[in-house]
């Protein structure tokens, strides 16, 4: 299962750093949320998927989920729905002034697509 789970790990940052390269101002924010769901997948099969039962200690419970790192998963998605939240308000922002996305044009560099 862990073997899986990484092979999804790669495929969501590939995607990440496809998207992140290109030239349109929305894909690179669509990027940047694959790779943060790819960091948090990462942290989560780092953690161990392992552990039968939940993480309360209780009389012969020996193998239990680890709950450190679905905490720090559960913060990380927090912060980083805020932050697109608001990448995504700073784009509808940048369109409405400028009129495109092209990152090139909003550069000011003169090739255009």
């Amino acid at each position: 299962m862990e073997l899986l789970t990484a092979i999804l790990v790669g495929v969501l940052f590939t995607a990440a750093v496809y998207l992140i390269l290109s030239r349109s101002l929305l894909k690179i924010i669509l990027g940047t949320g694959l790779l943060s769901h790819g960091a948090h997948l990462l942290i989560l099969t780092m953690g161990g998927l392992g552990g039968e039962s939940p993480p309360v200690i209780a009389d012969g419970v020996t193998d239990f989920a680890d709950p450190l790192p679905q905490a720090l998963i559960l913060t990380a998605i927090v912060i980083s729905f805020g932050v697109t939240a608001f990448m995504l308000v700073l784009s509808y922002r940048l369109y409405a002034v400028h009129k495109t996305d092209n990152m090139n044009a909003l550069r000011g560099n003169d090739e255009h697509d």
